[in-house]
């Protein structure tokens, strides 16, 4: 075990490691009495007129009945155990391969975690591995033709490969911990393991989820690229065999890790008998600003420190009964086109490690839920794809997205003047009247949180910011229903999981997703 002891403050001209030496007074303890002290986490406080970092230190002691009592004892301390991670095996025989549809995070960590423990999945995905899809993304954005089986929603690394890394997350699971090993194991830079909103970068995420397959292959796993799951054969209450690429292959357990996006092969699924359920999920438009500008907001005088990270935010209000917030904040960041269909336009936000870009960028989205786009299994894919279809058609059909500036849509005016603010979608953009592209719902909710996120953020709105749309895949328009065991109501070696199942919202839920599904499969089925 050892002890937490968090709301340690250093100031910007400290040096970061000085929080483990205040957490050491803080609880009297000597030098003698530590088997080892380090930076735990940190975060920004820009809350107050003088800009500090917050710290929290992992402190293990010698003896290790004394942690307990200073967890009792002091303020903002409590006990930490690392668990690691272990299962019993289960008993019941493999009728065919372990098989996992998609290699996004989900089905990453859910192969790798298998592969560590002796078994040898096989993991097929729809796209292309990370060199071929590279440059196929690149060729697209640059002018070229877009390759549905190569893009930002489908390939090595699953969407997330095109992102700013993000590994910040909601869910107070152990296992985040080991994703973030894990990663760094695979060339991450350490930093991630202390950084209270870690992010990795594309560029960096690029070569870690190319070592984190190298290794799976090494530990005898299979990694099948350009291999949708096509279809499954569902009899006697389990998946005996799935179609990739017309051939059947006999199959002895079946992870969906299908990742948002794949909205194809959910209406297959569908043919095949897994119940789907449309669930709710949000659109709206990526929000772009100066860097430098969301810096002075939030640092003030501080602003340009370089003891600072770029600055960031994330916001959200209730506009009747919906919610309004910001998704994915890019700091030096781009707004790329991520559309996996001929067609249509969709947005994301992308940024390097360093994040080094002049704009920041944000989603900024309004939650729909079923009693808006209605209650079929696919109703949720529907709507989806009618907004980036409308999309393009206000781009003029030729690729461009459409855009506005913030203060033209708050006005209800659609003049596109840029000003300081150069946007980076790279196909181009086109001006735009989004209350010809949204709902009026969405439309109406939009402008009215912009306005309420002015007063926490000030400039949000400012009269050279600009809105380019639509942004529609922040979560999956469904869900695959799964009992206690992680298995499909319809099939007991069927195990949905990921975002695209509805069970995560980003890479790192994901990626402990793709673990626990790696565990229940193992608790059930014997090693070869």
């Amino acid at each position: 075990m050892a002890v937490i002891v968090s709301q340690i403050k250093t100031s910007l001209s400290e040096p970061r490691e000085k929080a483990v030496g205040k957490a050491l007074s803080r609880l009297r303890l000597s030098a003698s009495e530590i088997k080892n002290a380090k930076l735990y986490k940190t975060s920004v406080d820009a809350r107050h007129s003088e800009i500090s970092f917050v710290n929290s230190v992992y402190i293990e002691l010698c003896d290790s009945a004394k942690e307990t009592e200073l967890a009792e004892k002091f303020p903002n301390a409590r006990l930490y155990e690392n668990r690691e991670l272990s299962c019993k095996y289960g008993t019941k025989p493999l009728s065919g391969d372990i098989c996992i549809a998609g290699f996004g995070p989900a089905g990453m960590f859910c192969a790798l975690t298998l592969c560590e423990f002796g078994y040898k999945p096989v993991v097929f995905e729809r796209g292309a591995e990370m060199h071929e899809r590279i440059t196929a993304v690149e060729n697209f954005w640059n002018g070229g033709k877009l390759n549905e089986s190569a893009n930002v929603q489908f390939g090595e690394g699953g969407a997330g490969t095109f992102s700013d890394g993000k590994l910040t997350t909601r869910i107070n699971d152990p296992l985040c911990t080991r994703v973030l090993e894990k990663f760094v194991n695979f060339g991450a830079p350490a930093e991630i393991l202390t950084k209270a909103k870690p992010h990795i970068g594309t560029d960096n995420l690029r070569s870690i989820v190319v070592n984190l397959r190298k290794k799976i292959i090494e530990l005898g796993g299979e990694v099948r690229f350009l291999s949708p799951v096509e279809r499954l054969n569902i009899k006697s209450g389990s998946v005996n065999s799935i179609f990739v690429n017309g051939s059947e292959i006999k199959c002895g357990a079946l992870v969906l890790a299908l990742g948002h996006s794949a909205h194809d092969t959910f209406g297959e699924l569908l043919k095949s008998g897994v119940e789907l359920i449309p669930k709710a999920f949000s659109a709206g438009a990526r929000i772009e600003h100066l860097q430098s500008d969301i810096d002075n907001a939030l640092y003030g005088k501080f602003a340009g420190h370089p003891a600072l990270p770029p600055a960031e935010y994330a916001l959200s209000c209730h506009i009747n009964g919906r919610g309004v917030y910001t998704f994915c904040m890019c700091p030096g960041g781009y707004v790329v086109a991520s559309q996996n269909n001929a067609g249509t336009v969709l947005t994301n936000g992308m940024s390097n490690f360093d994040r080094a870009g002049k704009n920041a960028n944000s989603a900024v989205l309004v939650s729909i839920s079923p009693d808006d786009f209605g209650n079929n299994p696919l109703s949720g894919v529907d709507f989806v794809h009618r907004l980036e279809e409308r999309a393009f058609f206000l781009g003029k059909s030729t690729g461009r997205a459409p855009a506005m500036l913030t203060r033209e849509f708050l006005g209800n005016k659609g003049n596109l003047s840029l000003g300081k603010v150069t946007p980076t979608y790279p196909l181009g953009i086109e001006s735009a009247d989004f209350r010809e592209l949204f709902p009026e719902y969405i439309s109406d909710s939009l402008s009215e949180g912009i306005r309420q996120f002015e007063r926490k953020i000030k400039g949000f709105s400012d009269n050279d910011s600009i809105l380019t749309a639509v942004e529609t895949r922040s979560s999956s328009p469904v869900r695959i229903p799964r009992n206690e065991l992680g298995e499909a109501f319809c099939a007991d070696n069927l195990y949905p999981c990921g975002e695209g199942a509805g069970y995560a919202g980003g890479i790192m839920s994901a990626a402990v997703d793709g673990i626990r599904t790696a565990v229940r499969i193992m608790e059930k089925y014997r090693r070869e």
